[in-house]
């Protein structure tokens, strides 16, 4: 088994300004910790660009346009949202690398992976850049394969912020099984457990909406209880992780209490469930997660579940709250089933 590690010093070269907290500094710190514990069975590979053919089977023509036209320059997108003269490539390396990554995957060429890239995806939508995301790189991952041959992609996003760029994209069809624990309310302001989908996609996207303060039990109980019976109905040929650490305890923008363990956690219930649906196929894209400790050994804790070093499992005792917020979401869904 083969787990293929995704990195490009390209990443390092999108700046989003002094102090903004999608910083080169995250992946250096991710960097540091592989190097200094090498994990084995993981091999490094290296990204290639998106064609403006898998772009635009997620965004409109003109925002690929304008994102590439930016290409050796500063700009402000919008407030969260800026780029550097390198952000163009790293863009469009973060994108192809994603999408290639889970090509090489759902082919057999490689077991699992996971592309730690920059700049992350997932509120990118359709006509504009948002939420430090120029390109959503699960959604063309997710594309990509389907335009390859496959049947059902399942995205599980636990980023601590709600990948509505994701949910946007795959809204209306069921091709894509879309499925997100995530803070609320808390940016965007989307992810209400009653956005289920809408005609062809009704039932297909999954949301469960966290108060803060929840930790790995409680993630447990919304893997086991919502998630994974989900998916092993779903039966996907793929499944892709927006890979999110912002939920950690220490992370600066989110309001959440996971752990490194709570993390492997996840990353092996998510691994067990594509062996039993999918011969093992599994990628995780990074997103978020701005504590560079917390992040990086995370990551690092991820990457040895992926390759067979390390199973964690969730701990007992998941609160009342949510467990209430599974409840929301199971009932949102009872008209679809």
């Amino acid at each position: 088994m083969t787990t293929r590690l995704l990195t490009d010093p390209a990443w390092l070269e999108h700046v989003a300004g002094p102090m903004h907290p999608e910083s080169p500094g995250r992946l250096r710190a991710i960097h540091e910790v592989l190097a200094r514990a090498p994990i084995s069975g993981t091999e490094h590979g290296v990204p290639r660009a998106a064609t403006k053919a898998e772009l635009t089977r997620v965004h409109a023509l003109t925002h690929v346009e304008h994102v590439l036209s930016l290409a050796g320059k500063d700009a402000q997108l919008d407030p969260d949202t800026a780029m550097s003269p390198g952000s163009a490539n790293a863009a469009m390396l973060a994108a192809g690398g994603a999408a290639q990554l889970a090509l090489d995957v759902w082919r057999g060429e490689v077991t699992n992976g996971f592309a730690l890239v920059r700049p992350p995806g997932h509120h990118a939508v359709a006509d504009h850049a948002m939420g430090f995301c120029l390109f959503n790189n699960v959604a063309v991952a997710a594309e990509a394969v389907l335009a390859a041959g496959a049947q059902r992609v399942l995205i599980l996003d636990w980023d601590v912020h709600h990948g509505n760029g994701t949910q946007s994209t795959f809204f209306a069809r069921r091709d894509v099984l879309f499925c997100s624990s995530h803070q609320f309310p808390f940016y965007p302001g989307s992810g209400a457990p009653r956005e289920i989908g809408q005609g062809a996609g009704a039932g297909y996207t999954v949301n469960v909406a966290l108060p803060g303060g929840l930790g790995d039990a409680d993630y447990g109980a919304v893997f086991h209880d919502v998630f994974l019976p989900l998916a092993q109905r779903y039966r996907p040929d793929l499944v892709l992780v927006s890979a999110g650490f912002d939920p950690h305890r220490d992370d600066p923008l989110g309001g959440m209490d996971v752990t490194e363990r709570g993390f492997a956690a996840m990353c092996s219930a998510v691994k067990s469930l594509a062996e039993e649906t999918c011969g093992g196929k599994l990628v995780l894209l990074l997103e978020g997660g701005y504590d560079l400790d917390g992040l990086s050994q995370s990551v690092h804790a991820c990457a040895e579940v992926l390759a067979g070093q390390r199973r964690d499992e969730f701990p007992k005792g998941a609160g009342p709250r949510v467990q209430q917020a599974i409840a929301d979401t199971l009932a949102a869904h009872r008209s679809t089933s």
